[in-house]
């Protein structure tokens, strides 16, 4: 039996699964989730056991027994994953390329020293140095790009570790190893530094990306917000305009009113005050709630309705403080009033409603639209969020509502009943 072998691929599964276990957001309790990772290793073991011992001359087995070991690798990072995507398997491939390095550092190791325990320890220590790099160098950088729902194109970033690990294992394993062609040593750790190296320009320019579309995310918001400020003043300056010319017609109406009254003509009286009523009430500047910029977004959004002959149900409370931060929370209420609108705009005259919930103070916040649609909604079987009809997968708008509710620890979820499709946003404080 080859001890140093079955060790140093012992060791090799700990810290592939001491990865998984770091990388990746639990789906389950840590309890489980360890347990999970204890059977994969164990599992693992087992079978190396079949291609190192019992068939250690057979290339067939080595092969098929490989493979299965690949497969059970990846899917214990999805069943261990809270999300199940393009994002898990990256990660499941990257850590299967992450081990590897400690695994080759204990062949060149055992080459130059011939020392089965310099090489084991040595591997170890390299190991545990390796995921101390990789965790301090991309831990931040890949929690954030697991959490945000953009997933478009890392299909074609998981070709990534696939053909780092195939170089790996046709180098310096299979089907000679590196005790056999020492030679190899030198391009072997030329790819392990290229590796590296990729990893960390890969999801700092996904970092890059994702800061990108959330600027422009902001921007959209700002602009919407700078037009409702200059909406909103517009509409002081012609209420100011017709107030004054109001203020200058009283003393005629007065005058007419005072007539009536010596003439007993009440039911005309009664109408020159109805007038005046109504020129204030046109000339009232409509305020929501307290808060500035949602009252701002929300007059915006009740001017585009009007425009679609929507007819609009609001019911909005909205303290002047806010528990959250204002421009992302109005830039949900803006999103999601939105897509209410378009669910609705094409719809017959009779069924252009909406109805639009926001309440938020310092317990609580809550964000509920509902709407009657048209055709098919397609909804995503992992989220449950309604893909975007333009491809992809969610529309921006949806993305950051479902970042925001994350940011919040809140309950986002939509559904569809009796023709009318709802969204609700809800988080306690």
């Amino acid at each position: 039996m080859d001890y140093f072998k079955n060790v140093s691929y012992m060791v090799s599964h700990v810290f592939l699964m001491l990865f998984f276990y770091l990388f990746s957001v639990h789906r389950y309790s840590k309890v489980i989730t360890g347990g999970i990772c204890f059977m994969s290793f164990l599992i693992l073991c087992i079978s190396d056991c079949l291609k190192l011992n019992l068939f250690p001359d057979s290339d067939l087995c080595y092969v098929v027994v490989t493979i299965v070991q690949i497969l059970l690798v990846q899917f214990t990072g999805i069943l261990i994953s809270n999300k199940r995507n393009q994002k898990t398997l990256f990660i499941g491939l990257s850590a299967s390329n992450y081990v590897i390095v400690g695994s080759v550092s204990s062949s060149i190791l055992y080459i130059y020293t011939k020392s089965a325990v310099v090489a084991l320890a040595g591997s170890f220590l390299i190991h545990l140095i390796a995921l101390y790099i990789v965790y301090q160098a991309m831990w931040k950088l890949w929690i954030k790009q697991y959490e945000t729902e953009y997933t478009k194109g890392w299909w074609e970033l998981c070709l990534i570790p696939v053909f780092f690990y195939c170089s790996f294992t046709f180098i310096a394993y299979f089907p000679y190893t590196l005790e056999e062609n020492p030679q190899n040593i030198l391009g072997i750790l030329c790819i392990l530094a290229t590796m590296f190296v990729s990893y960390v320009v890969v999801l700092r320019y996904l970092q890059s990306d994702a800061k990108q579309k959330d600027i422009y995310l902001k921007n959209v918001l700002f602009e919407s917000y700078i037009k409702g400020l200059e909406n909103q003043f517009y509409l002081v300056e012609q209420a100011e305009k017709n107030m004054k010319l109001l203020r200058h017609d009283m003393r005629h109406y007065s005058s007419m009113i005072r007539h009536l009254l010596d003439q007993g003509e009440y039911a005309e009286i009664q109408k020159i005050i109805t007038h005046i009523n109504d020129v204030v009430n046109e000339n009232k500047v409509k305020k929501y709630c307290n808060n500035l910029i949602v009252n701002t977004i929300i007059s915006k959004m009740m001017e585009r309705a009007k425009r679609f002959d929507v007819k609009v149900h609001l019911d909005l409370t909205v303290s002047k403080e806010l528990p959250v931060n204002e421009y992302e929370f109005t830039a949900v209420i803006a999103n999601l009033f939105e897509n209410a609108l378009i669910g609705v705009k094409d719809l017959k005259k009779e069924k252009r409603e909406i109805e639009i919930k926001v309440h938020c103070n310092e317990e609580h916040l809550l964000v509920q639209t509902q709407n009657e649609y048209q055709g098919e909604i397609d909804l995503d079987p992992i989220t449950g969020l309604p893909k975007s009809k333009k491809g992809g997968n969610h529309g921006l708008g949806m993305q950051s509502v479902l970042a925001f509710s994350d940011k919040i620890q809140g309950d986002f979820g939509c559904f569809c009943q009796d023709g009318i499709f709802w969204i609700m946003l809800f988080a306690k404080f």
